[in-house]
């Protein structure tokens, strides 16, 4: 597995500057991880010397219940992602690899893994959107929507950055974002592996076994 290892602090100080606008494609589009990277490096993985703790949110699933990811996903593998369903590629892609590399993994070890996928775009990502774009993908994927400002401030604290959709010179309503999965130990609840948008199918059929586990990639 292609992995690196970089501190917490120093993915924090450079997420602010890695945002991803869904739909354009300039240099400036950079995940962090590899913005993070060592000259010449082509990994998919950073595992974290010192991980993040998981985000304190209660927003609302696709059924329109509450949903306090905390609880929810205490003691589980879980990977989180923050999108919105309008996106044309990065959000898409995204899902669509951790959909068809989960589908590698046993049945128990699938029944473990929590995949949530956290709307950047709440004006227009209500909990039936979101349920109706997540189904085209994998329906036991957890869509959560709420408050915008609660879900930047959750954002913030895995160094990933969003802002408010706005409009591009064509009118098209964009969400600005940082493009970064990042996985939970079900041992500690504690964010230790980031990937970037150029993680594969591969990269992530390789890994999620060990993911599932707690293990490093």
């Amino acid at each position: 597995m292609r992995k690196k290892t970089f501190a917490a602090a120093a993915l924090l100080t450079v997420a602010a500057l890695t945002l991803s606008a869904c739909g354009s494609g300039g240099d400036g589009d950079k995940p962090v991880a590899e913005v993070s990277a060592e000259a010449g490096s082509d990994k998919a993985a950073t595992v974290l010397d010192q991980p993040f703790e998981k985000p304190d949110l209660l927003l609302t699933d696709t059924q329109g219940e509450k949903y306090d990811l905390r609880a929810e996903t205490k003691g589980r593998p879980t990977l989180i992602y923050f999108g919105y369903t309008h996106c044309p590629d990065v959000c898409p892609l995204t899902m669509n690899n951790l959909a068809v590399a989960k589908k590698q993994l046993s049945k128990a070890e699938q029944d473990k893994l929590r995949i949530v996928f956290v709307t950047t775009d709440p004006d227009r990502d209500t909990p039936a959107a979101l349920g109706k774009w997540l189904k085209g993908i994998d329906k036991d994927v957890i869509g959560l929507t709420g408050d915008f400002s609660t879900i930047q401030a959750g954002a913030r604290t895995l160094g990933i950055s969003i802002e408010p959709s706005t409009k591009d010179k064509d009118g098209k309503v964009v969400s600005v974002h940082g493009t970064q999965v990042i996985a939970f130990s079900p041992k500690t609840d504690g964010g230790y592996v980031l990937y970037g948008e150029d993680a594969t199918v591969d990269d992530y059929t390789k890994d999620l076994p060990k993911l599932v586990k707690g293990e490093n990639p």
